[in-house]
């Protein structure tokens, strides 16, 4: 990798197979195969809004593997990847079956065993970092294995000395391990984060935080020494705290195709206007409309255009003629 680099990100990415609308798993004869991960899917949206992009993990050098590959790089991200030998790992899958109310989405993961659990800060082009700007993870990776835990801290350490600005989405997941254990791996991880993002109900549930979203922006800055604190709020938009001012910012209304992925669309947003040299206030406008057009495209990926967000920012919709 050469030249300068506006954001890298490290996670793991897995092929995502859905069955057609209204079909189930147990009775499904074709799925759809899409590329998902939040650190890839960060990049991308981040990519297509015009940031040099780059994400950072490990795959088996198989055709699956580089069909992750393929499709992060059709969307202008740069690859760092680590090839491992096929025959010892794979590439993680998770299955997605749509469904409406009463019967709901239901997601059955199938990572086990997946070439990224072994990365190690040697295997990657962590000299990225000296041209980098940004540095973006989430809370899924070092849950993966004490080795992707170990990594994460390595490479958050490596962007600190090389002045780069980390960022940090929470993203707990209770099918990859307990509040508890998640609560004490993040925190052991703060003290190099500059960014960090924060679902209000994770705050609540995985870091014991109480009051509203702008309380616990205070309360976490305050502890842990953040540049920057961005809390969501689902419908209620989300809030950011730095340097002791808070900007608040509603939810862009959006018909919802698919939910999955909504959430890195948001951080893509976000960082993408830091980087092009946006205050928090239009970071989070961007971050808001990256997130309700993320909703209306099938698949993990924020597939949209910067005159595309500017238009939702500026309530602007309604048929393209």
């Amino acid at each position: 990798m050469v030249g300068v680099t506006d954001l890298v990100t490290f996670g793991e990415t897995m092929l995502r197979l859905s069955p057609p609308r209204g079909d189930r798993l147990e009775t499904a004869r074709e799925f759809d195969v899409q590329a998902g991960g939040a650190e890839s899917n960060v990049a991308v949206g981040a990519a297509r809004l015009a940031a040099d992009a780059a994400w950072l993990s490990k795959l088996p050098d198989s055709p699956l593997g580089r069909r992750v590959v393929g499709e992060l790089r059709s969307h202008g991200v740069r690859t760092g990847v680590a090839w491992a030998d096929p025959a010892g790992s794979r590439v993680g899958t998770y299955y997605l079956e749509h469904g409406g109310e009463p019967r709901g989405t239901d997601v059955i993961y199938d990572r086990a065993d997946a070439a990224i659990t072994t990365v190690e800060p040697a295997e990657l082009p962590t000299g990225v970092f000296e041209s980098a700007t940004h540095f973006h993870t989430t809370g899924i990776t070092p849950a993966l294995s004490e080795t992707t835990r170990e990594t994460t801290t390595a490479l958050l350490r490596a962007a600190g000395e090389a002045d780069v600005t980390r960022s940090f989405d929470l993203n707990y997941r209770s099918k990859l391990w307990d509040r508890a254990a998640a609560r004490e791996a993040y925190e052991s991880l703060f003290e190099h984060v500059d960014v960090l993002f924060v679902p209000r109900r994770d705050a609540r549930n995985v870091l014991d935080r109480e009051g509203d979203a702008v309380e616990i922006a205070h309360g976490l800055a305050s502890e842990h020494g953040f540049d920057c604190v961005v809390v969501t709020r689902g419908a209620e938009g989300a809030v950011a705290l730095r340097d002791g001012s808070v900007e608040k910012q509603g939810v862009f209304d959006a018909d919802t195709h698919d939910a999955i992925g909504t959430g890195d669309a948001f951080v893509a947003g976000f960082l993408a206007k830091r980087i092009a040299g946006g205050d928090v206030a239009a970071a989070l406008e961007w971050a808001a409309a990256t997130a309700a057009l993320k909703r209306t495209v099938d698949g993990d990926l924020a597939v949209v255009t910067p005159d595309e967000v500017e238009r939702v920012a500026d309530g602007e919709s309604g048929i393209d003629r």
